[in-house]
């Protein structure tokens, strides 16, 4: 809202002219035209004198003009309220850049109204910030698996599991127990000082040393007594650092159950039975839900979750078991599931939708011994949380399968996988 004041000469009077700003466009849409973006939208306020036109790569919630969101266009208001405009610089079809966008309408004066609804074009798994990618497209954390067939164990492993056993969302916002709901990650630039991380199982753990910055973000927080993950993204070699159970020591170096290096453009696993900072051997960061791939309606790969009985035993791309059970009964560490292609998403909300569609379309793998059917994600203030709870109250065990991914394989040694 705007206000001019116009004085009386004669009886001394101001009075109090005000002015709205145009009405936000609630419409915004994008469709594939040749190599760009066709953006299009219908509004109709007299108020608007321009609307302004913004993109973002690869950050999807970039408020217009800030870090990261470029002015694309200005458009002038045409006969009618149908608008639209071609941005040729969209992205579209290139493997390493994802475009999002939303839009102003402006008074003469160039006063904006509220953004408007956001859209976007996504030509792979949504990145992390500094550009680097959870593993290749064709690693088998990003690849689907709706149309592998059932794993013959199937109806064993969900009994284990408890068939009525709700979906609990392991993430959210606020705090439990002292500490942010979730799994958080850091990430440092290239120049960030390594320092020495001793190791209780030092065997199976890559000894670094591991660039933790000082203030690092702990699972749980800073006095948490629970697994107290460490992630660090070195955002300029796209390397993953991994740690369980960390603590700082006073002298700037840091104790760790297990620790695991990973290069996020590399297929390779493992060495085979080792640990990681997870006990499937497998990475933890590229398996959690993001609050901000779930906003954007499309979580293009798996997601890492846990169950409390598992066997002696792991399968691809798992390296690791953490049990003494041989009972067939339970799942092996790496086992994937899925959620049923028959389930009714519609219910939902479209947060909640993006993670039931991950689930039926990438499936979780069991990573770790913990609470049964628990997923994991990083913790952010936009989550909603008894709306995530939903999730526990509506989805079972029952509502998922084990399935067969082995012929996937390309190779024991690598993540690399088949595509269906």
């Amino acid at each position: 809202m705007r206000a001019l004041a116009v004085a009386g000469a004669c009886l001394g009077v101001i009075t109090l002219i005000t002015f709205a700003a145009p009405a936000p466009v609630s419409d915004l849409r994008i469709a594939r035209s040749g190599v760009g973006a066709l953006l299009s939208w219908t509004h109709s306020d007299p108020a608007t004198g321009q609307y302004r036109l913004y993109r973002s790569d690869d950050r999807p919630f970039a408020a217009p003009g800030a870090t990261g969101s470029l002015l694309v266009a200005t458009v002038t208001p045409g006969a009618g309220a149908a608008q639209s405009r071609l941005d040729p610089d969209s992205g579209i079809g290139d493997p390493k850049r994802n475009s999002y966008y939303t839009m102003t309408a402006a008074d003469s004066s160039g006063a904006p109204s509220q953004p408007s609804n956001r859209v976007g074009e996504i030509d792979f798994p949504l990145i992390m910030t500094g550009g680097c990618a959870y593993f290749p497209p064709d690693n088998v954390w990003n690849t689907r698996i709706d149309s592998l067939p059932v794993d013959p164990r199937s109806n064993d492993y969900i009994a284990t599991i408890g068939p009525n056993d709700g979906l609990h969302a392991d993430f959210g916002s606020g705090e439990w127990d002292g500490g942010p709901i979730g799994i958080p990650y850091n990430t440092v630039p290239g120049a960030q000082p390594r320092v020495s991380v001793t190791f209780d199982y030092d065997d199976e753990s890559d000894p670094g040393p591991y660039p933790i910055p000082p203030d690092a973000l702990i699972e749980g927080g800073p006095d948490s007594s629970g697994d107290r993950h460490v992630l660090v993204v070195d955002r300029d070699a796209c390397v993953l650092y991994e740690l369980f159970d960390a603590w700082p020591n006073a002298d700037g170096s840091w104790h760790a159950g297990s620790g695991a290096i990973f290069d996020l453009r590399s297929h390779a696993l493992r060495p085979t039975g080792w640990t990681s900072a997870d006990a499937a051997g497998l990475p933890i960061l590229p398996g959690l839900v993001r609050y901000e791939e779930a906003a954007s309606g499309a979580i293009n790969h798996a997601i890492r979750f846990t169950v409390n009985l598992t066997r002696k035993e792991y399968i691809w791309p798992a390296r690791h078991y953490a049990s003494s059970s041989t009972d067939l009964k339970r799942p092996p560490m790496g086992q994937r599931f899925r959620l049923k292609a028959g389930f009714d998403i519609s219910g939902f909300s479209p947060i909640n939708q993006a993670i039931l569609k991950a689930l039926k379309n990438y499936g979780m793998f069991v990573a770790d011994n913990g609470s049964d059917l628990f997923i994991s994600g990083v913790p952010d203030q936009r989550w909603d949380n008894d709306d995530l709870h939903k999730l526990q109250e509506r989805v079972r065990a029952s509502d998922f399968e084990a399935v067969d991914e082995s012929s996937l394989m390309l190779n024991p040694d690598s993540g690399q996988a088949r595509q269906p």
